[in-house]
């Protein structure tokens, strides 16, 4: 729907609409000239504020047709008289609305906007004159729960200004708030023809949100997609199950050159071990890699293989996917280019592939696709490298390149990988489909996503609550920064731009939106290796004091609380190193450590019932210097074979000792060290990643997979 087609409701119509859904509004009554205008305040009581409402007047302020703070008759009849004169052609019939004057120190913005890829949406936010100067917003698709409207306000990132008491003011009462939020979110679903909602301010008045604008915009009720069957688990099982579980993969298009995708993928198939049946097609039958090949899809035998991948050039493929369904093959992966992202021919060979695939029943991957894997399979069926570790994390990305990425994380880290797939341009299967998959995937814990665009917003949604129920969903969106179409910028319709609503849609779904690469990958790896803390309380453990205060600074970054070190464990620290230790959270032991101490501090602190979380730091250090004397022309000599092997054990200790920790309480015990990065092979690191866990390079992105972790549980208590 354009500007052009919409119809803006009179401020008080739009009120008597609203008022049908529970808003509440500040008493006013209208009037049709001064006269009445002042008789109108005497009933109200002053003082009162004092409007000019049209069908034709949507922005009232910019025109000057607000009067606040009048405060006798005479000032309603003057100001009456000016705003009538105020008056344009285009204003429609006018009339005046006198309403009492709310006071309160703070102010929200609500509303309702129609987004075009997730339907409607209720948003509230920083209101008054603060929304253009902060627009400070958030986001959520209808139809609300209670829950997530009385939660919605924690994501402003002035939230604290009406969660708690403010200037003498009760904090905000968050069930009228809810009430509120919900009203719209009836009205979206039961008015289809609203396209906008404007509520600017909504005055916080004794804790209580009071409307004393509005604005409606009507329109053309759009159409919604009808909504779609989720398929049941042993059919998205049984489904995907060519893909990642063939018993023989065709690969058509093999060359032999080593640059080109056909030995490659053909390669990588033979190089790590995939334990069915591999049928390279080559059109002159030529031997590759040692072994001659097929000339055509005929020549393989009826029902050994599952999955074909694609390398050949785009105009006979239609036909290869029925030359390779009479085989008996369900799965194709089109690594071919040439489709939809190559202009006007390009997409109609992709539609009729896709019409192919539809009419035979086969699962399509692609085109432009980079590759698939399968560790439980040992299937590498990819065109790049890295072939992962096998583990619980599943990835499903719309950009190769950043496949890749993740898998490349996942070598250094060593926290494996289930499934992987490139999308490519998603021509059939899309994310969504790859969520509902992961939701069921007995070889899944975790999914982790990079999402350039969900495409059709309803099915996106339903696959990531489907997903978000069950495990924690993960992903990078990019393309973050594009802005939709704007309109003066205290409308909730110029708020609504792409990603805030999609920033929306994903708190609303419990998915964890990670601010880069890297971190996303520490978070689903978080996920696979570490219990869910059972609340926010963090202690940090560190060898050195300058890392701790780091640590601190990023823990109250990210909501996380820093106890008081309970007195317990300040009492029995004081019994095993000298007094110079910081006696506080975080604790610093200051050197006075001895062999043992680290260790027996480690199942201390993560033991008492005031702590969720530890967080270790300095992980490494004598490691580090061990491998200087190791290194150097003095070794074995004086004394360093000793002292190196000393080091290096006792640095594998802690690292065990962390990790065993974690597992005897339940709680998630995180090792800090940049010589993750600077020296993987320190015996530190090194002995966190045989352990199974991450080794993070610093404290605030230890923090940071923390908090995904407590954002985390507590999505599971409130949808429990």
């Amino acid at each position: 729907m354009t500007k052009s087609d919409a119809t803006t409701l009179s401020e008080a119509a739009s009120k008597e609409l609203l008022a049908g859904f529970g808003i509440r509004f500040a008493r006013e009554s209208r009037a049709a000239d001064p006269e009445e205008a002042v008789a109108a305040a005497e009933r109200i009581g002053f003082p009162v504020v004092l409007k000019l409402s049209g069908d034709g007047i949507a922005h009232k302020t910019e025109r000057g047709l607000v009067v606040v703070g009048l405060a006798d008759a005479k000032g309603v009849e003057s100001a009456a008289q000016a705003l009538l004169a105020k008056a344009r052609p285009d204003d429609g019939v006018v009339e005046l609305l006198v309403a009492e004057q709310v006071a309160g120190a703070r102010e929200l913005i609500a509303g309702l906007v129609r987004d075009p890829q997730f339907g409607a949406c209720v948003v509230v936010g920083l209101g008054g004159i603060l929304t253009e100067a902060l627009e400070d917003v958030a986001f959520a698709a209808t139809p609300l729960t209670r829950p997530q409207a009385e939660g919605l306000i924690e994501q402003l990132n002035a939230s604290h200004l009406f969660t708690e008491p403010f200037r003498g003011e009760p904090a905000l009462d968050r069930e009228a708030l809810a009430d509120l939020l919900l009203g719209l979110s009836q009205l979206a679903e039961t008015r289809p023809e609203v396209a906008s909602v404007d509520l600017n301010p909504l005055i916080i008045c004794q804790g209580s949100p009071v409307a004393v604008d509005a604005l409606v915009e009507l329109g053309e009720p759009g159409i919604e997609p009808a909504r779609r069957e989720c398929p049941d688990a042993d059919a998205l099982r049984k489904r995907f199950d060519a893909l990642f579980y063939p018993r023989g993969v065709v690969v058509a298009g093999v060359s032999s050159h080593p640059a080109k995708f056909g030995f490659v993928t053909l390669h990588n198939l033979q190089r790590f071990g995939f334990e069915g049946e591999i049928f390279p097609v080559k059109i002159d039958g030529a031997e590759v890699l040692g072994a001659p090949t097929l000339r055509t899809i005929e020549a393989v035998p009826e029902g050994a293989a599952d999955l074909v991948f694609v390398c050949t050039p785009t105009s006979g493929n239609a036909q290869l996917l029925r030359d390779c369904a009479a085989k008996g093959i369900r799965a194709a992966f089109i690594a071919s280019a040439g489709y939809g992202e190559a202009g006007e021919e390009g997409k109609a060979l992709q539609k009729e592939l896709v019409e192919t695939a539809d009419e035979l029943g086969m699962l399509l991957i692609g085109p432009n696709g980079q590759g698939v894997i399968s560790t439980p399979a040992h299937l590498c069926a990819q065109i790049v490298s890295p072939y992962p570790p096998g583990g619980r994390i599943g990835v499903a990305s719309q950009s190769g390149n950043l496949v890749s990425s993740y898998l490349n994380y996942a070598v250094a880290t060593g926290i494996g990988v289930s499934k992987a797939i490139s999308l490519g341009n998603s021509a059939q299967t899309g994310l969504a489909d790859m969520l509902e998959y992961f939701a069921v995937d007995s070889d899944t814990d975790v999914a982790l996503a990079y999402v350039e665009g969900v495409g059709e917003g309803r099915r996106f949604r339903e696959a990531a609550a489907r997903l978000t129920a069950e495990k924690p969903l993960v992903l990078v969106k990019g393309g973050a920064t594009q802005q939709g179409a704007r309109a003066a910028s205290s409308h909730t319709g110029a708020l609504a731009s792409d990603d805030r609503v999609f920033d929306g849609i994903c708190h609303q779904l419990g998915v964890l939106r990670a601010p880069t690469v890297e971190e996303a990958f520490e978070w689903a790896a978080t996920f696979a290796s570490q219990p869910l803390p059972r609340g926010p309380r963090t202690l940090v453990f560190t060898s050195v004091g300058g890392w701790g205060v780091l640590a601190a600074d990023a823990c109250a970054a990210q909501g996380l609380d820093l106890i008081t070190l309970p007195d317990e464990i300040r009492s029995k620290i004081d019994t095993m190193v000298p007094a110079r230790w910081s006696r506080s959270n975080p604790i610093d032991l200051a050197s006075g450590e001895t062999r043992d101490t680290i260790p027996e501090v480690l199942d201390l602190v993560t033991a008492h019932p005031d702590v969720d979380a530890v967080i270790h730091l300095g992980l490494g250090i004598q490691s580090g210097q061990a491998g200087v004397f190791r290194s150097g022309s003095f070794y074995p000599e004086h004394g360093l074979e000793r002292i190196v092997g000393y080091h290096e054990t006792q640095d594998t200790r802690f690292a065990v000792a962390a990790r065993e920790a974690s597992e005897r309480y339940g709680k998630p015990v995180l090792s800090v060290s940049e010589l993750a990065i600077s020296d993987p092979s320190n015996a530190g690191p090194a002995a966190v990643r045989a352990g199974g866990r991450v080794c993070y390079p610093s404290a605030h992105r230890a923090v940071s997979a923390l908090a995904a972790l407590w954002s985390r549980a507590r999505f599971r208590a409130a949808h429990s």
